[in-house]
């Protein structure tokens, strides 16, 4: 069996579409939190999360056309997510995994890589 470019894609695919379900519905209480302490309204929240997950949605489609929707949508949201953490200045090496695995530093309430 040879490796092709196809197979990658679909796996990337499936990665992002799997990442997206784990934050938006099985860490859903971890983005609640995350939206409060941004003092981002819940409305805004809810949409991203429809949003995102209708994203990843269509990136596991045939559909060319769907898949780049998905994907521009997708670029789109995280974009917004990286520019509302440079606004709000907070550390964009943040993660909620690095805290739960004590491998990070406290900086002010804060965990950090």
């Amino acid at each position: 069996m040879y490796f092709t470019i196809d197979i990658f894609v679909n796996a990337l695919k499936i990665i992002a579409g799997v990442a997206i379900f784990f934050v938006w519905v099985v860490r859903y209480d971890n983005i609640k939190k995350e939206f409060v302490d941004y003092n981002l309204p819940e409305w805004l929240r809810d949409l991203v999360g429809i949003l995102k997950i209708s994203f990843a949605i269509m990136l596991q489609f045939q559909n060319a056309e769907l898949i780049m929707i998905g994907a521009v949508g997708i670029v789109v949201l995280m974009s917004g997510a990286v520019v509302t953490h440079i606004k709000i200045k907070s550390c964009l090496l943040y993660t909620s995994d690095a805290a739960d695995e004590r491998s990070s530093v406290d900086l002010g309430g804060r965990r950090i890589i």
